[in-house]
């Protein structure tokens, strides 16, 4: 018997291999606990990737490129971006401003 995988999150699986183990499910070989447990998969992966199957048939797991985005949209999400780290970055200081007068009271 071949020595188990660990696991290892954010594995990249071939096309292939995910149609094999939704062709299993879906033609009875196996069950998805079954698979789950083989493979070390969740079974939550392996539903989706039957959603794949489902909604996108012989194209699903192919490379989708995506187009680059135009410099206005990178500019958006840059200040998205900015704005989201301005916030953070306040809300700390103002925990910590908090922190410090009550650890000073004591």
């Amino acid at each position: 018997m071949a020595p188990k995988k660990s696991l290892c999150p954010g594995r990249i699986h071939s096309r292939e291999f995910k149609l094999e183990i939704v062709n299993q499910v879906e033609h009875g070989q196996k069950t998805t606990a079954q698979l789950s447990r083989e493979h070390h998969l969740s079974p939550n992966l392996i539903y989706r990737w039957r959603k794949e199957v489902e909604a996108r048939g012989h194209a699903a797991f192919m490379h989708q490129a995506r187009p680059d985005p135009s410099p206005e949209q990178r500019i958006a999400e840059l200040e998205r971006f900015c704005g989201q780290l301005s916030l953070e970055n306040t809300i700390l200081k103002k925990s910590l401003a908090t922190y410090r007068s009550k650890a000073g009271t004591k």
